[in-house]
């Protein structure tokens, strides 16, 4: 096979339809837009537009608080853990955030790190660093023998006055 001998498979690629070519192509005149009118025009924008009548997303209340500053961090459980290291993606030995990356357990491109959680039971002992660990996770880990470092420092109780 050459270059010049590439193609696309048949049917990969629409034709693009060519409007405002006259009554023939049945695409003529309107191009299909119907007549006049705001959305007969370019550039027009109608999302939530109903008429004058008050919008649906302004008659609705708005409930509750978005914290745009939170940090989220990728879940994790034991029980995947356990099934990753029988199929021999991961090392028991360390386990960290871009191992359980590199294994395609968890993607790190939206959080702050990997946060492990105790759901599944883990048969072995098993040296885990990640950025936070929930008490059941660190004592099912410790309980079989293994180690849990978090790397995030954990929010200490408020003080009583």
């Amino acid at each position: 096979m050459k270059l010049n001998e590439l193609r696309d498979n048949p049917g990969s690629r629409l034709k693009f339809k060519r409007v405002g070519r006259g009554i023939g192509s049945g695409k003529g005149k309107t191009s299909g837009k119907g007549v006049k009118g705001q959305k007969a025009r370019e550039g027009v924008s109608l999302n939530g537009f109903e008429g004058g009548q008050l919008p649906i997303y302004r008659r609705l209340p708005k409930r509750g608080f978005k914290n745009i500053f939170r940090t989220e961090y990728a879940p994790i459980n034991l029980g995947t853990i356990d099934k990753a290291i029988e199929a021999g993606k991961l090392d028991a030995g360390s386990i960290d955030e871009k191992s359980l990356e590199k294994a395609g357990l968890v993607r790190l491109a939206r959080v702050a790190g990997v946060r492990l959680l105790a759901r599944g039971v883990i048969g072995r002992a098993i040296t885990v660093t990640v950025s936070g660990a929930s008490a059941s996770a660190k004592a099912a880990v410790e309980a079989a023998g293994g180690k849990v470092t978090t790397t995030v420092a954990e929010k200490a109780a408020p003080v009583a006055a």
